[in-house]
């Protein structure tokens, strides 16, 4: 029987993938969206920042929900 969707969302080992994917994938899209601006004096533009972490946080749960609730 599959699990339910909060209960493997709640899981830390998925919380912990997620967190890392969005740490290393929103860090390098931030760098590329907004390192030239920042390197030329403009202010970090921190809703964007903010989106950039949470769009591959985001699909990492996606993903994990949809791959661990097909088995």
């Amino acid at each position: 029987m599959s699990q339910s969707i909060k209960a493997i969302v709640l899981r830390p080992d998925i919380q912990r993938r997620a967190l890392i994917i969005a740490v290393v994938v929103g860090t390098l899209l931030n760098c590329i969206n907004q390192l030239p601006d920042l390197m030329a004096g403009a202010p970090l533009q921190w809703i964007k920042a903010g989106l950039t972490y949470m769009v591959p946080y985001s699909v990492s749960l996606y993903s994990s929900v949809a791959s661990l609730r097909n088995l």
